[in-house]
């Protein structure tokens, strides 16, 4: 498969050398179930890895927590040593409890630890971006970032991290980042259906700072849409594909990372960064979620 199929244009993360495609790919799904343990199918999770490398994917986005370890080692396992232009994104702040639960952790120590153990487990001397993940599940809470923000900053200062971004954070915590460290990204959930930082996906653009949306399907419970529906019948695509190509003409600083355990569904996945959506229908997908 030609590694010009999929670009969908290019980003280049502001004030850094890195320019990723714009259709990237999140690596959560290649661990067992509920993101814990090891797949059932090694070979099978290497193998999505390659099809989306060699259809010009060169942005992953990882964590150690995914596993835990699990996900990183099968990156290094099938893509070490890493091909150049190749960015792997990562995120530190919770750790996982023995029977999988999701414990939110951003002591400095574990903090420490997690930058350690990404570089350890992907093969790497540093870290070109790491996100800090704070807030609930998938809303932010207004909790302050300062701590943790600082310790990966001095993480950075030693040269562990290239780079920082933010994950599941509201504007005032973005704010809050300025005098600590430069952003070069935001992680939040958002989708077509879910709008609640429509603002806040402006504000990023016209700072030229990237917004790369989690649960871009729906997340654990995929969209579904009468509207989604028609526009994939109207387009010949599948729905999930619309909604993935909302999110790609919704703004040119998102970026986007769908997971998928299956090579079959990857290429559905990438296969949207060539869908071009009609007025008409963009407006019909805007009309399906209200922003807050």
């Amino acid at each position: 498969m030609s590694a010009q199929k999929y670009l969908s244009g290019t980003f280049t993360f502001p004030g850094t050398l890195i320019t990723v495609n714009r259709m990237g790919y999140g690596a959560m799904q290649l661990a067992g179930p509920h993101v814990f343990g090891p797949p059932k199918d090694v070979d099978a999770a290497m193998a999505v890895l390659r099809e989306a490398v060699e259809s010009g994917v060169n942005h992953i986005d990882t964590s150690d927590f995914y596993g835990p370890h699990v996900t990183n080692q099968i990156i290094r396992q099938e893509l070490h040593p890493y091909t150049r232009g190749l960015t792997i994104v990562t995120k530190v702040g919770a750790r996982r409890g023995d029977d999988g639960s999701w414990i939110m952790d951003t002591s400095a120590a574990w903090l420490r630890e997690s930058v350690q153990d990404n570089l350890r487990n992907l093969g790497l001397d540093v870290l070109p971006i790491v996100n800090l993940r704070v807030g609930g599940v998938s809303a932010p809470s207004e909790a302050s970032i300062a701590e943790p923000l600082s310790a990966l900053a001095e993480l950075q200062q030693e040269g562990l991290i290239q780079h920082l971004g933010l994950s599941n954070v509201s504007p005032t915590q973005f704010e809050e980042a300025r005098p600590i460290a430069k952003i070069v990204c935001v992680q939040n959930h958002y989708n077509v259906a879910n709008r609640v930082d429509d603002g806040f996906v402006e504000s990023l653009r016209a700072e030229g700072v990237a917004f790369v949306p989690y649960f871009p399907l729906g997340g654990f419970t995929p969209l579904q849409s009468h509207v989604l529906d028609y526009a994939a019948v109207e387009l010949g695509a599948t729905p999930m594909a619309v909604a993935l190509a909302w999110l790609l003409q919704r703004s040119p600083n998102v970026l986007l990372i769908p997971g998928t355990s299956s090579v079959a569904h990857l290429r559905e996945n990438l296969a949207a960064s060539e869908l071009v959506l009609p007025a008409e229908i963009l407006s019909k997908l805007d009309g399906i979620g209200v922003a807050a």
